[in-house]
């Protein structure tokens, strides 16, 4: 009685935003969304899905549309999906603790995906499961590369693959390895188009999954035709509303993207397509039971994608003391949290801006009001360099609390690593040695800023040169 009491009470939770209603943009938005570019015969599509039902729930019409126009479409998926303890508990009514009872829940959630896809139209050998760690690989990309010891899963207490049916079985629970599996997958198939995760999902292994995929495009630069990639957005605190199945409504981009660089496109879905869709998400009984509230907003006549522009930084050359020029102030994006019962703790959230001289890149944060303190920021670095393996660059994560500047490599604490925050009324400038990013091309870069503990906004994950004889 017990766990049916909180069970109850989280359900009353997960469903305290369905009955609201949808705020729809300014008309400028609505008209700068574009049409994804039509599918051609012998294309070939590759849908990216960290979690079985994100294919079905961001892509079903992609599906559905291609194959109609004579083009191949292949389903990767990063994870079975093993880690919704919640839903698990609801659909089979007892706990889920032990190793095998999460290999079991990982089993359940891809033989949901075989049919939701079969009844798509796609065959059981244009889906290709991985098997990596649900709610694991982005801890992965930040720390687990040339690593004697690899992830190991604090529910599952596993650190390699365990579905013996996957692509990857028996892989470590490293960076090098999902890399690897996604190279040989691009190789392989040669996609034409991508449609992938987005650079501001909150969710840990959608974020992860766009940042290996551009590492693996940068890897197979020249070995693969050039790619168009379509990155498609699921998890956004309070979007899309309203909640539930309203076919006949449209998906718009969640708010704090109205006046973003986004450069936003969409398909519209035929009554067919539609109810195809909504059966294909419906097969997710293991989710639905728990979340169709959720699940089912997205069955709605449009289908969107989303992604931010390359930024392009020039090296300039200053004289000591001289602040530099920084690139046009970019949006951050309001409440993205990983708590997503949270609401916004602050309405001033800022702009940021890029610039490099010299041998440092610089990160500033200009506010109206002053800055607190309590204010806080986590900024991820991520250097990609064609003249080193990414196995061997750095991960570099900062973390800033009021004038305090701490910065970690691969998790460990590095001292003496030459980053300087200067803090003013107004104005955040952080600036980082490129030696300490490994001397990158380009830069992946997402800040997070909190109000004491509490996160409050943070970008995306933005591509930006800092190399400028490859951009020119």
């Amino acid at each position: 009685m017990k766990k049916i009491k909180i069970i109850s009470l989280v359900l009353v939770a997960l469903c305290f935003s369905a009955c609201a209603t949808i705020k729809e943009p300014p008309g400028f938005v609505k008209d700068q969304i574009s049409q994804v570019q039509p599918f051609k015969k012998g294309e070939r599509v590759l849908i990216l899905a960290p979690h079985p039902d994100d294919e079905s729930i961001g892509c079903a019409g992609v599906i559905q549309r291609a194959l109609a126009a004579g083009a191949e479409v292949k389903v990767l998926y990063l994870t079975n999906g093993d880690h919704n303890e919640l839903a698990f508990i609801v659909y089979e009514k007892r706990l889920t603790v032990r190793r095998t009872e999460f290999i079991h829940m990982g089993q359940v959630r891809k033989a949901e995906a075989l049919k939701a896809m079969e009844l798509l139209g796609l065959k059981k050998s244009d889906l290709i499961f991985l098997g990596y760690p649900d709610f694991g690989t982005f801890t992965i990309f930040c720390r687990y590369w040339q690593s004697k010891a690899p992830f190991r899963d604090k529910l599952t207490r596993i650190s390699s693959v365990p579905y013996k049916d996957d692509f990857s079985y028996g892989a470590p629970y490293q960076g090098e390895s999902i890399l690897s599996d996604l190279e040989k997958v691009l190789l392989d198939y040669k996609p034409d188009k991508i449609f992938s995760p987005h650079p501001a999902d909150v969710n840990v292994d959608h974020k992860s999954f766009y940042l290996f995929l551009q590492v693996a495009l940068s890897d197979l630069k020249g070995q693969i035709p050039e790619v168009k990639v379509y990155p498609y957005l699921i998890h956004w605190l309070g979007w899309p509303l309203p909640r539930h199945y309203h076919p006949t409504l449209k998906i718009y981009p969640p708010e704090g993207f109205w006046f973003s660089d986004i450069q936003w496109s969409d398909i519209g879905l035929s009554a067919e397509e539609l109810e195809n869709k909504h059966r294909a998400t419906l097969c997710y009984k293991s989710q639905t039971q728990v979340s169709a509230f959720y699940l089912l907003a997205f069955v709605r006549s449009n289908e969107l994608f989303g992604n931010y522009p390359e930024i392009k930084l020039k090296p300039q050359f200053l004289a000591s003391g001289v602040e530099p020029v920084f690139s046009n102030s970019l949006d951050t994006i309001d409440d993205l949290t990983d708590n997503q019962n949270l609401e916004p703790a602050v309405a001033d959230t800022g702009k940021v801006s890029y610039a490099v001289s010299g041998d440092n890149f610089f990160v500033r944060i200009d506010k109206s009001k002053k800055f607190s303190r309590s204010f806080g920021t986590r900024l991820y670095l991520f250097g990609y360099s064609s003249r080193r393996t990414f196995a061997l660059m750095p991960k570099v994560s900062v973390i800033t609390s009021g004038r305090k500047c701490r910065v970690f490599i691969n998790g460990q604490k590095i001292y003496a690593s030459g980053a300087v925050l200067d803090l003013q009324k107004n104005t955040f400038i952080l600036k980082i040695p490129l030696k300490l990013l490994g001397d990158p091309d380009y830069i992946l870069t997402s800040l997070k800023s909190y109000k004491g503990r509490l996160a409050v906004d943070a970008t995306g994950y933005r591509k930006i040169w800092v190399r400028e004889g490859l951009f020119n």
